[in-house]
Formats: structure tokens, sequence, C-alpha cells
């Protein structure tokens, strides 16, 4: 630890896009973002993904623990390349995610990565959260509020994450702190990247629309799309919501009778119209929203969110961040503030009933 009370801490993100592992380092004092630092990443091959989405929707059983078992060594393997961390934030791979039964499963032991890495390993980060009566998700609001102020932000604005699912971090950084009321909201908005994946998969057996090319190329489909949102039971609901990668796999069937770019197209509408419905409830328009996650590589989903709201709809790279990396220096940030004993959620991002420090920390 430096003398200003700093650490350089590794976070990593494996994501519902099932993309691979991104490693981040960042400086912090668990409040300040003070210095952005290298960042890593390990792809997942085809059959290790197979291995990853056998295990979704699982809490346990064969499956999980051989997908566990892959998440491990690849988080080994690539935090070995960060041998300057001081501390570790370890996400894990989440399988299942059901709030409103207060199951939650994110498979990975941070025990075995401290033993194997011997470095201080912060993991478990949503359990606690849920114990208090929170939605144990989204977690990377906090970081997001560091990130404004880093950046000088002093007016009302919004990260927005799409990955497997999308989420929103609305936030004022002129308040004191994070957990302060009326300074963060934050929530799951619908499905992010997950559908379109699904549909890239099932369809054309590649993993992802590459570039969004099969978006950019389909024509939306009006009716389908009104039955993609008409169901508002979810959109619809305040905050504090948080989903499941497969929540909305009933998605796919829909567009079952549309070419494939024509349902990339339709899926990637109902995407933005449903952060278009999550900013309703928001507690002020943005002055401009910044995107990371991978849908933000997604060009014709870019194209349909920027239509569908009212501010600029920005890249975080046009702020000088990387947004492939947000969600694992998110992590990363956590693990300082459990380091330090200082709260990773409220009721504002979650619904817990307080503020809640979450996080277990494995010594080596």
């Amino acid at each position: 630890m430096a003398e200003d009370g700093s650490l350089w801490v590794a976070g990593t993100m494996s994501g519902t896009s099932l993309d691979g592992v991104d490693a981040a380092m960042i400086r912090t004092d668990g409040t300040r973002v003070l210095e952005i630092g290298r960042t890593g990443y390990r792809s997942y091959a085809p059959a290790e993904r197979e291995i990853l989405r056998s295990a979704l929707g699982h809490e346990d059983g064969s499956e999980v623990d051989a997908a566990a078992a892959l998440v491990e060594a690849a988080h080994v393997e690539l935090l070995s390349r960060f041998k300057d961390a001081e501390l570790i934030g370890f996400h894990g791979q989440t399988t299942l995610h059901l709030p409103a039964k207060g199951r939650t499963r994110q498979i990975g032991d941070g025990r075995s990565l401290a033993h194997a890495l011997g470095v201080p390993v912060v993991w478990d980060f949503r359990s606690e959260d849920m114990r208090q009566g929170g939605q144990g998700a989204p977690l990377a609001p906090f970081y997001h509020f560091a990130l404004a102020r880093m950046l000088g932000f002093s007016v009302p604005v919004v990260f927005l994450n799409i990955g497997g699912v999308a989420n929103l971090t609305w936030l004022d950084p002129s308040r004191d702190s994070p957990e302060f009321p009326g300074a963060c909201l934050a929530f799951d908005t619908g499905p992010g990247n997950a559908p379109i994946n699904d549909l890239c998969q099932a369809r054309l057996n590649v993993p992802m629309d590459q570039d969004g090319r099969l978006t950019r190329e389909g024509r939306v489909n009006a009716d389908i799309l009104q039955r993609l949102i008409g169901d508002q039971g979810f959109f619809s609901r305040r905050p504090p919501k948080s989903l499941d990668r497969n929540a909305f796999s009933g998605w796919l069937s829909e567009v079952d009778e549309c070419s494939p770019d024509d349902a990339a197209a339709t899926l990637a509408a109902g995407v933005a119209q449903a952060i278009a419905i999550g900013l309703t409830h928001c507690p002020s328009a943005p002055t401009r929203v910044l995107v990371s996650g991978g849908g933000r590589k997604n060009s014709g989903l870019m194209a349909l969110v920027s239509e569908a709201l009212d501010c600029p709809v920005l890249p975080v790279e046009k702020v000088g961040m990387d947004g492939d990396m947000l969600e694992a220096q998110a992590f990363a940030y956590l693990a300082a503030r459990v380091r330090m004993r200082l709260p990773t959620s409220a009721p504002g991002t979650t619904g817990a009933a307080k503020p809640v420090c979450g996080g277990t920390i494995s010594e080596p």
C-alpha cells in the first residue's frame, strides 16, 4: 500500500456474453480512481464456450463443476501476468441469477485463486447484498460514480453497459458519495447481446454479430418488435430490478420466421427500446449516455439506441476510457472498497435495505 493509502488492484470479468475473461488494473484508495493501469484478455475457445453454456441456469451439478474448473484455470492463466497486483477482485462466472427467489450463482472459488496466485482475492460480491434484501446486481455503479468524478463531470450522466444483459447507471456526480440518496440509480434495462449472440450461434454457428453486420443489413419487423416490448411486466416495473441472462430467451422464437439479418435487426431494436423505457425511470434526463460492453461494437445496435434516445449516445472511448474493460476495472475498485470496509452497493443501486459492504477476502 502506498503512503496515500492507495493500492494497485487487478479486477476481472467473465460476462454472460461468454466471449472471454477481461482483466484490468487500477490504482485506488477505495474512494478515488487515481490511475488506470494495463489490461489483459483471455478468450474462450468454442469448445470452452459450450462448457460454460451448458452450466447456464444451474447452481450445481457436473456441468457447473466442469465450468467452474475452466473459469478458475482461465483466470489464473490471465492473472499470472499481473504480478504487481496487491489485491485481486474476482467476480467469477454467473450461471444463474434469480433475485426474486433470493438465488444467484457465480462459479469459481476465490480461495483457489488466492492460493495459486499468492495474492489476496476479494470475491462473492453479491451474496451479502441479497441477504440485505438487494438484487445483488448491478454492482458497477459505485465505480461509475468514481469514474465520473475522475473525468470531471458535474451534471447527471448515464453509463450504459450492453453485455449479455443491458444495464444502466444514472448518477449525479455533484453528490458527496455514491451511497447517498439521489447519487446513483442503477438497474438492468432488459436483454443486451444475449439474444443476438444466441441467434448467431443457432442460425450461423458463429458466436456473435461481428461488427453489427447482420443488424445493419436487416430490416426491423415492427409487428414482432411490438410483441417483444409489448409485455410491459419487466420494462414498466420501477427499479431496483435485475435479470438472468436467459430471462428473455423467448425472444428467439418470436423471430423464427425472419431471415438472420432481419431477426438480428428486430432483436436489436427490442434491446434499444428497452433501454429507452429504462431511461424514463431515471430522476432526470442525462446530459449524455456513455456506452461500454460488447454492444457498443455493434454499429447497427448503436444506431438504434441513438435513434431511441433524446441525448448524445457515445462509446466510452470518447471520454478516454476502454469500453471492454470498465466492468473488470469496477471489480478492482469494489475489491479495494471491501478491503477498506466501504459500501459496495446501496438502496439506489440494488434495492438493499441499507448500504452494504459485500465481498469475501481470501488470503493466499
